[in-house]
């Protein structure tokens, strides 16, 4: 067996390991799917069984953990990001997600009440999903070996005969849209952490984004779709771009974002692009399919504030570029280092 080429530039783990950037994909190419040797690098495995050989459908499994602090704070909690992220893992595939399973880790200490809270949380979260939370299993450690609680939950649903989501199906001319404001989670995290006063409260969008894909993928031809979670929108696009093997061109001016999230990224110096969201995606479909896409995508509670900010093109292939406000371009790179960790 030939020995695999080495990505890592660090002998230890970092922040950065976790930050949905250059770092972490390396720490997941070298050290796992080097070992594990998946098909592709998905957020979701696809899989096929004798039961739904038939129908053409394919079963989809995911998996994530959630070490968010602090563990509530305005829009949501641990227990809601522990929903909503797996939902939307498979629903960017083009799933449709029916069973969760949740693991727990708690520290010795944490408040009865709070963990009641949390619970009841994610069962609000999974009725608005319109799925089950069927298993689980509980630890609890010595106090001062976690933080309060950690939360790994994994994921089944079924894709549809007539779905193909991939992002190596995105091709020059396709539009670009998101479901709405970027970078809200990251700063709603950042606020609540009190690291700096604010006057106004930033709620985070944690949000499920099943009932938004299934209107989308119903109406039009979905090419490929992403949730904006670490790393940001920035990310999310650079992996689509190197998938497709063809560039992304999007326009600053055409970016949602709220005033008060770029009042907190200009005071700390940070790039709306690279913020954190959970309920915020994007996805490429056809240019001729643009407006009906809008207008699913706007018929659900998740998409009212859909809109176009970019398209897939021929030019610089594997990278973002974005024109500027002031006329000019900018290469949009893969988060290199950590931008704000334990967001999720």
């Amino acid at each position: 067996m030939n020995q695999p080429m080495r990505r890592m530039k660090s002998d230890t783990v970092t922040l950065a390991h976790g930050g949905g950037g250059k770092a972490m994909r390396d720490l997941i190419e070298d050290v796992f799917v080097s070992v594990f040797e998946p098909d592709g690098m998905e957020d979701q495995a696809r899989l096929t069984s004798a039961a739904l050989a038939n129908s053409g459908a394919q079963l989809a499994f995911t998996t994530d953990g959630f070490v968010v602090s602090p563990l509530e704070f305005p829009g949501g909690d641990i227990g809601k990001i522990a929903v909503c992220g797996t939902v939307n893992d498979l629903a960017v595939g083009g799933a449709e997600p029916l069973w969760l399973s949740a693991a727990f880790i708690i520290e010795e200490g944490v408040d009865v009440a709070l963990l009641r809270r949390v619970v009841a949380s994610m069962r609000e979260a999974a009725d608005e999903a319109n799925v089950r939370i069927v298993t689980g299993d509980t630890k609890v450690v010595e106090r001062g070996s976690a933080d309060g609680i950690f939360i790994t939950t994994s994921g089944v649903g079924v894709i549809p005969p007539e779905r193909n989501l991939s992002a190596d199906r995105v091709q020059p001319g396709d539009v670009a849209i998101v479901n709405g404001v970027l970078g809200d989670h990251g700063a709603a995290i950042l606020a609540a952490r009190g690291d700096m006063a604010l006057s106004v409260e930033i709620p985070s969008d944690c949000q499920p984004l099943n009932a938004l894909m299934n209107a989308t993928c119903e109406t039009v031809d979905v090419r490929a779709a992403r949730d904006a979670t670490r790393g940001g929108l920035a990310s999310a696009l650079n992996e689509i771009a190197e998938a497709a093997d063809c560039g992304i061109e999007i326009e600053e001016t055409a970016l949602p974002l709220r005033t008060e999230v770029k009042g907190v990224c200009e005071i700390l110096g940070l790039d709306p692009l690279y913020l954190a969201n959970e309920g915020t995606l994007v996805l490429f479909v056809p240019e001729e399919e643009a407006e009906r896409a809008l207008d699913a995508m706007r018929s659900t509670a998740a998409g009212k504030e859909a809109v176009i900010v970019g398209r897939a093109t021929a030019a610089h292939p594997k990278r973002v570029v974005m024109q500027t406000s002031f006329g000019g371009a900018r290469i949009v790179d893969m988060l290199v280092g950590e931008q704000l960790p334990r967001i999720c």
